[in-house]
């Protein structure tokens, strides 16, 4: 979700459920240990539950981050073991780390030390050739060594090599039922599961077999399947917020942006997918995306997208 799930973004996700947990976008470790930490971490209150996902392969710095990330008051830390780019290979983390389960081990170990906030992982079920049942279960004996007592489990394999990381999230098999196996052989851990998941009766179903889903692009370009969360999901009573209920709660966080220099674009640019199936949704994504950029203080821009919803 590099390049998507920004302090904006997890603003105006936060506003479909107080209880969603929302992540960062993955950071790597030495950008906050050598950069400027407020770049990256922060945040509103109103964003809490918040997770930080970070991306790294060296204990010590991976432990330091953790420490700067508890220290800005995320109430988790997440080491990023599933996501296959080039890029990230390089670096010598993400999925590739799934081949060096002495190092994986190492890393969490140093987390779990340097805070007291809970440390989890993110995975997949398998990295090229490496994807039995049995490799899988010994990987996530090593995690669970470290103390670390949640994981996120990508459904499908990862391809190194031969495949992009959007190819990566398509072409491998989605095999569910293996992560309700890992649930079953690890019942003390708990098993969150990621990949495919578009709509919440998909998450209600998976729920018999897991511990929670996660959900990320389907929630970021068609944000409105959230809408029911509090109330499939968590048992709330009450209706759930419209479109537009949800729009009119971000206002004053858009105008309050404006005022410290944010340009509009920057957080309008969230909001493409919300009204996703809707009369006039194609004039509402439009004018935002032509005119954002240009406009960039002019909050009009907004009310102008809406009044074409209407006109449709």
């Amino acid at each position: 979700m590099m390049g998507c799930t920004d302090r904006h973004a997890r603003f105006f996700l936060r506003l479909f459920s107080p209880r969603l947990l929302l992540y960062t976008e993955m950071i790597t470790s030495a950008a906050l240990c050598h950069g400027d930490p407020a770049r990256f971490l922060d945040h509103d209150a109103a964003e809490h539950p918040l997770a930080l996902q970070l991306g790294g392969s060296d204990p010590r710095e991976l432990a330091a981050a953790a420490r700067i990330g508890e220290q800005w008051g995320h109430d988790e830390i997440n080491l990023n073991l599933g996501c296959p780019s080039d890029r990230v290979q390089a670096g010598r983390f993400g999925a590739c780390l799934m081949k060096e389960p002495t190092l994986v081990e190492e890393c969490l170990r140093a987390m779990a030390e340097a805070v007291q906030v809970p440390v989890t992982a993110k995975i997949r079920i398998g990295v090229d050739e490496a994807d039995s049942f049995e490799l899988l279960c010994r990987f996530v004996e090593t995690i669970a060594r470290t103390g670390v007592g949640s994981i996120t489990v990508h459904a499908r394999k990862a391809w190194l090599k031969g495949l992009s990381p959007k190819e990566n999230r398509e072409i491998p098999p989605l095999d569910y039922p293996r992560v309700h196996r890992l649930k079953q052989h690890f019942p003390q851990l708990e098993i969150i599961l990621n990949g495919g998941l578009k709509t919440l009766d998909q998450v209600s179903e998976q729920l018999a077999f897991v511990d929670g889903c996660m959900i990320g692009r389907e929630a970021y370009h068609n944000p409105a399947i959230l809408l029911e969360a509090e109330q499939r999901i968590y048992q709330q009573a009450g209706e759930p917020a419209s479109r537009l209920e949800i729009l009119q709660r971000l206002h004053p966080y858009i105008e309050q942006q404006l005022t410290l220099g944010v340009p509009l674009h920057a957080m309008t640019r969230h909001l493409l997918g919300l009204f996703q199936g809707q009369p006039g949704a194609r004039h509402f994504r439009r004018h935002l995306s032509e005119q954002g950029p240009r406009r960039r203080h002019d909050v009009r821009l907004l009310h102008e997208a809406v009044a074409l919803l209407h006109a449709a």
